[in-house]
């Protein structure tokens, strides 16, 4: 089986989706009004209410949700073979996912820029509200540890990779204070500085590695994760438009440049899958995860069909920065789409790898000692990229030799397979880094509403001492899961909570367009909310009784515990959504008559 088959069917399927689908929620089911005064305009205050030009926002909204879930998902569920994924990012994408993020991102632009659970308090109920923002926090501090491992798994002792991610926090606050300050609203000259560096610290990357200056990019799992863990305290606290919102349009531009790259890539190389359609594991026993075909292919694909960690950033940095409400659509509908795709590109990517190679990078050298199986190519790859790449779980290296092997397969590119790994290390770098940003900054938000109900003070988000005590608390939570979990406990972890989530925000959105007296098109998020709810609670269920407990450790009913609760969080919400549905339904709560 070769690549150009299933990358055709991906776009076509995924262009119709566009075209029609949303078209058809947008007049319908949300009634976008581009005449309404959205909340960066009406509240604009510089800081976190900032009307801003509708590409940058879609870069900035696209590079927040597009972590390293659909790059590092689709990666770890190739343990399944390619073809279960391929068809559930497709199906979940279209009918989920981008569905999720448009109905969460209209309702909370039409409530003044609200998080997803202050529209649980308003629309459900004061119980549901609270449940959903301890959910939240829970997913939060997961998603930013299991996307945050990500990258130390990546960067650690690798100064090339350290030196070129480093370089895009300067090249950011340039940006920042050019667009905003220097040359206000000459994005295209921004954009171009911006562009231009990152690539230059790409190559520059390599001479830096070689040379006396490497010690000081070169750092240990620790080291790397206590750097990202101050980049993301500081970006949480200074104002968005002078490091997020530059360095996350930047990063969209060297995401969609290189996932249209690989597209490319794969149009013109049309390379041969080594993976199997379905492997020897879809009924459980797999070395990287835990579980048979069902429930779990859904939980470790995650991000790329749908995921629950973007109705943070639906309702949290987005709609405090639309302009015109028409504009919802392209940002919240489309945005997921491309992230179908990244995913799709991941997919074939790692798919394009020898099982033998995949394996020996993605398990821990001694299980695959034990598995009886050869590498094929990875002893070559590691000579030619000068690092050694077995046994770095996570994800983000299978992928980045699986694209550096696709782009070296371009004519007259055959050399240069160390460029283009480092090259791919640093695009994973910078979508999962453009997640911690933003998902420390909508926890700060989130921490921040729950603490002010007591000290109303420390709940301002422009009261600069209690921003930074609410952003410490985030970061101390993420960072300190990332120094004490691995891969293979973070994930499961990561992939059930962030689905469980994605469950509570359709089950807000499916009561946002009941509320509106939309009730007849209520089958839009109701779909998808009974597969979610059904494969996510089945898989929690398993990986607490089935892999946590049985560890027998303190970190083993610690992490059962919290998926437990988790659940019994998504069970409340549920019950008291449908009890408002049915209310509604039974003409015992009266709501407006829709058009």
């Amino acid at each position: 089986m070769h690549a150009l088959p299933l990358m055709l069917a991906a776009l076509c399927t995924l262009a119709i989706a566009y075209r029609y689908y949303s078209a058809f929620l947008a007049a319908k089911v949300l009634v976008l009004d581009g005449t309404r005064v959205t909340p960066a305009v009406a509240r604009n205050d510089g800081q976190d209410y900032h009307p801003t030009n509708r590409w940058v926002l879609f870069g900035h909204h696209f590079a927040a949700i597009t972590g390293a879930g659909p790059l590092i998902g689709p990666v770890l569920a190739m343990q399944f073979g390619y073809l279960p994924g391929y068809l559930w990012i497709l199906v979940g994408v279209c009918l989920g996912g981008a569905v999720h993020d448009f109905v969460i991102l209209a309702a909370s632009v039409r409530r003044d820029g609200r998080s997803l659970a202050e529209i649980a308090r308003a629309e459900i109920s004061p119980l549901s509200g609270l449940v959903a923002s301890i959910a939240i926090l829970f997913v939060v501090v997961i998603a930013l540890a299991g996307l945050g491992l990500a990258v130390v798994n990546a960067l650690f002792d690798s100064a090339w990779g350290t030196f070129t991610i480093g370089m895009s926090i300067p090249l950011a606050l340039f940006m920042g204070i050019y667009l905003y300050k220097i040359r206000p609203g000459r994005v295209a000259e921004a954009t171009t500085i911006g562009v231009v560096g990152l690539l230059a610290a790409v190559v520059l990357g390599e001479p830096v590695a070689r040379s006396s200056f490497a010690p000081w990019f070169s750092y240990s799992k620790h080291g790397i994760t206590y750097a990202i863990a101050a980049y993301g305290f500081v970006a949480s606290v200074l104002p968005v438009w002078l490091l997020l919102c530059p360095r996350d349009y930047l990063s969209s531009f060297m995401k969609l440049g290189t996932i249209g790259a690989l597209i490319l890539g794969v149009l013109i190389v049309n390379p041969e899958l080594k993976a199997p359609a379905f492997s020897a594991f879809v009924d459980g026993g797999g070395p990287i995860v835990p579980g048979t075909l069902f429930p779990f292919v859904f939980i470790t694909i995650a991000c790329g069909a749908i995921s629950g960690f973007h109705s943070l950033v639906a309702s949290g940095t987005t709609p405090k920065m639309l302009m015109n409400e028409r504009d919802a659509r392209a940002i919240g509908f489309g945005a997921m789409l491309l992230e179908g795709l990244v995913g799709i590109t991941a997919l074939i990517a790692a798919a394009c790898l020898h099982p033998g190679d995949y394996y020996a990078i993605n398990v821990a050298n001694e299980k695959f000692a034990a598995m009886g199986i050869s590498m094929v190519n990875l002893q070559t790859f590691e000579h030619e990229i000068g690092e050694a790449l077995a046994g770095r779980p996570g994800g983000a290296v299978s992928l980045a030799v699986g694209m550096a092997q696709i782009f070296a397969g371009l004519p007259g590119m055959k050399g240069l397979l160390g460029y283009w790994y480092h090259f791919a290390i640093m695009f994973e770098a910078l979508f999962i880094l453009t997640t911690i940003d933003t998902g420390t900054r909508v926890a700060r938000f989130i921490v921040q509403e729950l603490v002010g109900r007591v000290s109303p003070r420390l709940g301002r988000t422009d009261w600069m001492p209690g921003t930074v005590a609410a952003t410490g608390v985030v970061v101390l939570g993420w960072s300190g899961f990332i120094l004490t979990g691995s891969i293979d406990t973070i994930w499961p972890m990561f992939g059930i909570a962030n689905q469980l989530l994605a469950a509570v925000a359709l089950c807000v959105g499916t009561t946002v367009i009941v509320n509106a007296g939309r009730g007849r098109y209520a089958w839009v998020t109701l779909l998808p909310l009974s597969f979610v709810a059904t494969t996510t609670l089945t898989a929690g269920w398993m990986a607490a009784t089935q892999k946590f407990l049985p560890m027998g450790t303190f970190l083993g009913y610690l992490n059962a515990a919290l998926i437990l609760a988790m659940m019994l969080c998504v069970l409340i919400v549920l019950g008291e959504s449908g009890l408002r549905w049915w209310r509604v339904a039974t003409g015992r709560i009266v709501v407006a008559k829709a058009a």
